[in-house]
């Protein structure tokens, strides 16, 4: 594929967010390998043709200053080294099971399993996680979701979104879609929702964002009470007997208390608390409860803020109790080819040194460093980073970067020497999204769920020691130098491949019938035998086989629906769709079948939360602290914000420095104008920022944005602050143990006056 100039446009997705819209590039630049040109894909079957501008920079990523093309092996002095790729794995192995064979597998950490769109790298981690007896994981999800997810767990014993497309009532929670998306087409889903005089837009925002400003009701509460504001909407529905009693009657348990608690609410009290209109509130909560269909969707800006768990359960009460659950416009439970979600259940599990609960397998982010930084016996001493960068993700930065220093043995798996990257003793460089095959796991739409196996635009980067490889490749190479597979023969396994799909599936059950022991490999078995027989080079989707006969046992009448009869026409479809095939259709009775719960009905009796509840009312309101009298988000989505696989401020065109928003109130009361500089100041640290005086913020409330404070190379100096600088581990959920990062105690203060 190098070296070709080319008018083609080949289908692939967009990796910046969850979405990962469908599009097509263009190749060119001098060896063919530049993203020249970039548009929608028509023929995704999601996005259908819609893409934001973010992506038409995707060459930023591509093609930045920041491509590793060798492995690379920290000296003594703490400088790199590269290395070839026989002796990095040989020497990461033995580094590996060094620590496993000294401690034991369960203190090696694993952190990551891909970014927003390259998720075929974690599956095959768990292999390498299996040979080392690995038991410990987490990754961003557990910064952000696991609230959420363990809400779920005990709500319904599963994963839920809202089919916002369609719903008459769409309430967003600390959401603003027009910036950061999450469900397909977004901006046109919502300009429809705002032309449409029968269908009405909530949002709970302290800022005045572009989703907030097509709203039919926008509640713009103080930061860091959703809380109170969930629990009066809530409380209205039951004060005024708004519920939907006769479908509670039949698909719900454990109403008892939380009608109580609610209608004990003081509406006008928690409404003072967030600082708005009672009648507001209270026409929100009929609006909602008027609804034919209502649709609820939290996000960061709740759930990276105060009370955020109890947030969880108190927004889905806004469709539970009004019976939105497994009905047109409602809430729904999605299918998947590959889980990332979770349903909980079981025992709950704990971190051996901090006691945090585990939720979805993920130890919670902010409890990492604290897992580390100890002589307790069982505490994480290598860790494995995958496709993260914890050393700039992470509350309390520096803290985490001391954590991983302090790690007897470390590797990171990733495209670019990231901050944590320049921590760690080796460094194995990925090929980049675009140059394997990939997939993402966000596969979450109803009444049609698509999946979307993306095929590489270019050949792996080339380099002297030879290059990128794929992390299913690098696994592969890890698990075998481990000696993990040394007892099986595979050689029978591949050659069936080759000769039939059908001698394969038998031979293999075969063999894990003979090896149970080898299940934990599955994965790399997969890619070492199935892989080579895939064609056009798709080895790395050799998972996804195991993956659509599972779906297929898990979901067949969906998959039957969508016109695959069964594991192995799904399988072939993934392989033949380069946009993207739709695997499932669903009916609204599905999800009832996908409820886990032990009577198979919504439980919202759930104890820790309600006596959360029940201690809302007595709770001292946040932002009394003089010394730090502003909220500060940190880590705001914006036009030209991202994650941070962009590394270099030049794909930004507006905002390179990530000002820091500030209300026109506050700027005025500081003596600040747009552009001045400031230093803003948290109980972790300070830094100096660029000033930009916002409409979009109330006073008290100030935003840095998120994806700044990263270096394009390792000599340069960062563009930016990061975020995380100025948060603190500590300041986290007491039930998820998720960070409170969208409100952290700041004050501010113009230069010339320090």
């Amino acid at each position: 594929m190098t070296g070709e100039q080319t008018t083609e446009w080949r289908p692939t997705a967009c990796i910046l967010c969850e979405c990962n819209c469908g599009i097509e590039v263009r190749l060119g630049g001098p060896d063919g390998r530049t993203l020249d040109r970039i548009r929608g894909d028509k023929a995704h079957p999601a996005s259908q043709g819609y893409t934001c501008q973010k992506a038409l920079r995707l060459d930023h990523y591509q093609n930045g200053p920041h491509r590793l093309t060798s492995p690379m092996r920290r000296r003594p002095d703490g400088t790199y080294e590269p290395v070839g790729w026989d002796t990095a794995i040989t020497e990461v192995a033995a580094g590996l099971a060094r620590v496993r064979d000294t401690h034991g597998g369960k203190t090696i950490f694993y952190y990551g399993g891909g970014g927003q769109g390259n998720h075929l790298g974690g599956g095959y981690a768990s292999a390498t996680r299996a040979a080392l007896g690995s038991r410990f994981r987490s990754n961003a999800l557990a910064q952000e979701k696991t609230g959420e997810f363990w809400v779920n767990a005990k709500l319904l014993g599963n994963y839920t979104r809202g089919d916002y497309e369609h719903a008459e009532v769409v309430v967003f929670v600390g959401k603003n879609p027009w910036q950061s998306h999450s469900f397909p087409r977004a901006r046109p889903t919502l300009k429809e929702i705002a032309r449409d005089p029968g269908r009405s837009m909530v949002v709970l925002d302290p800022r005045t964002t572009e989703t907030a400003e097509l709203a039919d009701h926008h509640l713009a509460l103080r930061p860091g009470t959703d809380a109170w504001c969930l629990a009066a909407l809530a409380a209205v529905l039951v004060q005024e007997d708004l519920l939907d009693r006769d479908w509670l009657a039949e698909h719900a348990t454990g109403l008892g208390r939380v009608e109580s608690l609610l209608a004990a609410v003081d509406v006008d009290a928690y409404a003072a608390i967030c600082d708005l209109d009672p009648g507001l509130i209270r026409r929100t909560a009929r609006r909602i409860a008027a609804a034919s269909s209502v649709a609820v969707y939290e996000d960061l800006g709740v759930q990276m803020s105060l009370h955020s768990t109890l947030s969880s359960y108190l927004n889905k009460l806004l469709w539970v109790l009004t019976g939105n659950f497994a009905n047109p416009g409602g809430h729904y439970v999605p299918t998947s080819i590959v889980s990332l979600a979770g349903g909980g259940g079981g025992r709950e599990r704990r971190s051996p040194v901090a006691g945090a609960r585990i939720i979805s397998g993920l130890v919670p982010c902010n409890v990492i460093a604290e897992e580390i930084l100890t002589d307790h016996p069982g505490r994480y001493r290598a860790m494995i980073i995958e496709s993260a960068n914890p050393a700039h993700s992470l509350a309390d930065s520096p803290r985490m970067r001391q954590a991983i220093r302090a790690l007897e043995f470390s590797v990171v798996i990733d495209v670019a020497m990231t901050e944590t990257a320049q921590l760690a003793d080796y460094v194995l460089p990925a090929a980049s999204q675009y140059e394997k095959w990939e997939a993402t796991f966000f596969n979450f739409e109803f009444p049609h769920n698509y999946f979307h196996l993306r095929r590489p635009l270019l050949d792996p980067l080339p380099g002297t020691l030879p290059g990128t490889l794929p992390e299913p490749e690098i696994h592969a190479r890890i698990v075998e130098a481990l000696g993990a597979l040394d007892a099986i023969d595979l050689a029978p396994l591949a050659e069936a491949a080759q000769r039939s799909r059908a001698e394969f599936g038998e031979r293999f059950m075969r063999l894990m019938g003979e090896h149970p022991e080898a299940a934990p490999l599955l994965s790399v078995i997969l890619y070492r035998t199935l892989g080579p027989a895939l064609p056009d080079g798709a080895a790395s989707a050799a998972l996804l086989w195991g993956a659509a006969h599972r779906a297929a046992a898990q979901i067949g009448p969906s998959i039957e629906r969508a016109g695959f009869e069964g594991a192995e026409a799904l399988f072939d479809a993934i392989l033949a769709h380069p946009s993207g095939v739709v695997f499932s259709v669903d009916e609204p009775a599905d999800n009832w079948a996908r409820v886990r719960t032990p009577g198979g009905r919504l439980d919202l009796d759930n104890e820790i939360v309600l006596d959360a509840l029940a201690e809302l009312a007595g709770a001292e309101p946040p932002g009394h602290d003089p010394d730090f009298p502003l909220v500060l988000s940190a880590g705001e989505r914006r036009s030209f914000t991202a994650n941070t696989i962009f590394r270099s401020p030049e794909w930004r065109r507006r905002d390179r420095d990530g000002a820091l928003r500030v209300s026109r109130a506050d700027a005025d009361a500081l003596g600040l104008a747009d552009g001045d500089r400031a230093r803003v100041t948290t109980r972790r640290g300070s830094a100096e920022v660029l000033v930009e005086v916002s409409p979009m913020m109330r006073q008290g409330h100030i935003a840095l944005p998120n994806g700044l404070g990263v270096t394009r190379t390792p000599e340069a100096a960062p563009a930016g602050v990061a975020p995380n600088d100025l948060t603190s581990s500590d300041h986290r959920d007491p039930i998820a143990g998720t960070p409170y990062h969208k409100h952290v105690p700041a004050r501010l203060e113009p230069l010339d006056a320090l």
